[in-house]
């Protein structure tokens, strides 16, 4: 009955440490308090549909933005009018923050909870004052939920 007990456990060992939040990596929430999520991730079907390819946060207009992780800006400007920040991440990882008025340059080289920018207002469908979307993708087309980041999955095992 052991060996079923430890193959169990080997194989959870492996499964966290193959998904985005490797277990040598610390991400923290991009905002202070912990804040509410107001619109989930949905993935399109295919990469070229529409989807929500993040989430959005609750946030206020001003709010510091922090980085989820170590790693290095990769861009900080405007894309299609909206200011953008986005910072690579080992393992293959990019988190991306808008509408995010950055105080951060490219190429900057920054750790989990350094501030990147403060929230703007006029992130379109957001219910509340302000909204962050926070997305997270790996490699070039695999987007994923970046709250898996942040929220650890409990593993309760029971004694057999």
């Amino acid at each position: 009955m052991r060996f079923p007990v430890l193959a169990l456990l080997t194989t959870l060992v492996f499964l966290m440490g193959t998904g985005p939040a490797a277990a040598d990596n610390t991400f923290v929430w991009p905002l202070e308090p912990r804040p509410a999520v107001t619109r989930p991730f949905d993935p399109p079907e295919q990469n070229w549909l529409p989807g929500h390819r993040g989430v959005d946060l609750a946030a206020h207009a001003g709010q510091t933005v922090f980085a989820a992780g170590d790693g290095i800006v990769v861009f900080a400007g405007t894309v299609a009018g909206k200011p953008v920040v986005s910072i690579d991440h080992p393992g293959g990882l990019r988190t991306t923050y808008e509408p995010v008025a950055a105080t951060v340059a490219t190429g900057r080289r920054i750790s989990a909870g350094d501030p990147l920018g403060t929230v703007e207002a006029g992130h379109e469908g957001c219910p509340v004052e302000a909204c962050l979307h926070w997305g997270l993708r790996r490699d070039r087309d695999s987007y994923l939920d970046p709250l898996p980041l942040v929220e650890r999955t409990v593993i309760r095992l029971e004694p057999v």
